[in-house]
């Protein structure tokens, strides 16, 4: 696995798509944050970083296929797929291997962002005054939701040879997943089950995460989600041997 896991970080890292992922996240959250009106902290008159964790699970729908759409895809087209699956390395290992170089990139998208938070810490009136505690609850969620949507990536590239079909499936999940069940229960026709089925977006217990009250039952949706999608990934490879 941990040969694996170099191979794609060094991929990354020797392409463009690493750099212009982060440039264009944090270059879009800056404007959001800093600049463009009806967004930005300094015209809104409050020290919070709501608008980051609200906009950046949309910017994360596209960024994240970006990056995931290339892992199986790419093997399968440059027919080096076959030479991989030959190796002493089982199918798990291959698949985190390729899972974890996508997630630590996106990590590492975040941690820039900080800045913003030291940021709005010190301009806060008095300096401090933020719910430092909302926060961080945000940005444990924020990195579980992009987990999740890098699971969606991977598996999305597994079941396609074009890199642009997979981009375009993943992005479609993460929409789906994220904003398709709370959409749903708009519809005045559930009843009492809306409630539940609103629990099954990722949304939902995003949100919860944002209020910086860090529950078990929302982390292990996430892991749960996770797990979900690295297994349909492992079928798709498994596939092979039917």
């Amino acid at each position: 696995m941990l040969a694996i896991l170099k191979k794609e970080i060094r991929s990354f890292l020797n392409s463009l798509i690493a750099y212009i992922i982060m440039i264009i996240f944090l270059t879009g959250m800056g404007l959001f944050i800093w600049v463009f009106p009806d967004t930005n902290v300094l015209d809104s008159g409050f020290a919070d970083l709501s608008t980051l964790f609200y906009l950046a699970p949309y910017v994360y729908m596209f960024l994240i296929p970006a990056v995931t759409m290339r892992t199986f895809a790419e093997e399968k087209k440059a027919g080096t797929m076959e030479l991989l699956l030959t190796r002493p390395l089982t199918d798990w290992e291959i698949i985190l291997g390729k899972y974890l170089a996508s997630f630590l990139l996106i990590l590492f998208t975040l941690i820039p962002t900080l800045v913003y938070y030291f940021s709005i810490y010190n301009l806060g009136n008095p300096a401090g005054n933020v719910d430092s505690a909302g926060v961080f609850g945000s940005y444990i969620g924020l990195a579980l939701l992009g987990a999740v949507f890098t699971a969606i990536g991977i598996f999305a590239s597994s079941i396609s040879d074009n890199q642009i079909t997979s981009f375009i499936i993943a992005a479609f999940l993460c929409f789906i997943l994220y904003a398709g069940f709370s959409s749903l229960t708009s519809i005045n026709a559930w009843g009492e089950a809306a409630y539940i089925i609103n629990q099954l977006g990722i949304d939902y217990h995003y949100n919860a995460l944002s209020r910086g009250l860090i529950d078990s039952r929302n982390v292990v949706y996430f892991l749960s989600m996770i797990s979900l999608m690295l297994m349909a990934t492992k079928l798709v490879l498994s596939s092979r041997k039917w």
